[in-house]
């Protein structure tokens, strides 16, 4: 397995089959090009295999912790260490990063990613609910 830093938008292009739609170019070259976004890809006999994306988060009071916005493996690789891999790579960059924590937010009925993380050191910080503002028409 080799994991390497997506740079630009046609790696994401080339992986959009792990994502839930198709990666359009001009999101992907926003997303690269923010500061504080990261995606990692996992790749096995040179074909994407999972990949795992972070966003950097501020605030003046807490300092900077990395979000572990999304992270998928392709079906055919699944079981075989891959989220667990990109789990703790995206936590070694956000320590390079000077991040002082990672969190992810996972709905409690998936078991498959609850264990991902927990293989990977998550600690458990309690339920919560999350409530959101669908914005686009």
């Amino acid at each position: 397995m080799d994991i390497r830093r997506a740079l630009r938008p046609a790696e994401l292009t080339a992986a959009e089959s792990l994502f839930d739609e198709p990666a359009r170019p001009e999101w992907a070259e926003r997303f690269l090009a923010a500061p504080g976004h990261l995606m990692l890809i996992a790749y096995m006999d040179g074909h994407p295999a999972g990949m795992v994306s972070g966003v950097e988060m501020t605030h003046p009071d807490k300092g900077t912790e990395m979000c572990l916005y999304e992270l998928s493996v392709d079906e055919g690789y699944r079981r075989r260490g891959i989220g667990r891999a990109l789990t703790l790579a995206l936590a070694e960059e956000a320590k390079a990063r000077g991040c002082y924590g990672m969190w992810v937010g996972v709905d409690t009925d998936n078991e498959a990613a609850l264990a991902t993380y927990d293989s990977a050191g998550a600690v458990n910080e309690g339920t919560f609910a999350m409530r959101g503002w669908p914005l686009a028409p």
